[in-house]
């Protein structure tokens, strides 16, 4: 695990941290061309990268880099938090940039948990070498939607794989509510349901293992 800064477009100084594969070959070689990005949860309501270490550690262990990071705000980073998470997007497209310079993979994988999904979302087009995007817990529900609505369209349109892994017992988006927005969506579209999981049971280590390569 290396530590690292990256500056946004604004000033902001993000702390970041990359999580390599192991070099001893112990495990099978997935993707290693391939780098994970991950977007925590909802900075205002106590959000970091930190909540994310056990899905980085998984994806390094199946032979990716994963990069996880603060957004403005949060953490060790510097800057201020958005309500709507509309300048958050530059933090992860930032960092993606530095990724694609620096780590210099055949692709992006975006991954956004809860809050960090919508946010995530709004960056999966900015990014040239974004190839996918996976989505935990986004909140579509309607009272989640007066500050994350904006962000919607963003990803619906997109035409980049897509996939959204949810619990069947999330408190902010049903399955229904999931399943009528997805109807819209282009591109390839796949769902993760798991059962009987809350919201904010899927951010603890537990579902880990879950959350990256699910089935």
């Amino acid at each position: 695990m290396e530590w690292t800064t990256v500056e946004t477009g604004d000033g902001a100084k993000l702390s970041v941290r990359v999580f390599k594969p192991p070099a001893s070959g112990e495990e099978p070689e997935a993707a290693g061309d391939v780098a994970v990005v991950l977007v925590h949860p909802y900075t205002i309501l106590g959000g970091v990268q930190g909540l994310l270490r056990g899905m980085a550690e998984g994806v390094a262990r199946r032979g990716y880099t994963a990069v996880t990071f603060d957004m403005r705000g949060a953490g060790r980073s510097t800057g201020r938090a958005s309500l709507t998470g509309s300048t958050e997007v530059g933090d992860v497209v930032a960092v993606c940039r530095w990724v694609a310079e620096n780590i210099n993979p055949r692709g992006i994988l975006l991954v956004g948990s809860s809050a960090g999904a919508p946010i995530a979302g709004s960056a999966v087009d900015k990014v040239d070498e974004v190839i996918g995007y996976v989505s935990i817990g986004y909140p579509f529900g309607l009272m989640a939607s007066v500050l994350f609505g904006r962000h919607h369209d963003a990803i619906l349109k997109s035409q980049r794989p897509k996939l959204f892994i949810m619990g069947t017992k999330d408190g902010f988006t049903s399955v229904k509510q999931l399943q009528n927005k997805l109807k819209s969506a282009a591109g390839r579209v796949d769902t993760h349901l798991i059962e009987g999981a809350g919201h904010f049971q899927m951010e603890g280590p537990a579902f880990d293992a879950q959350m990256i390569f699910p089935g």
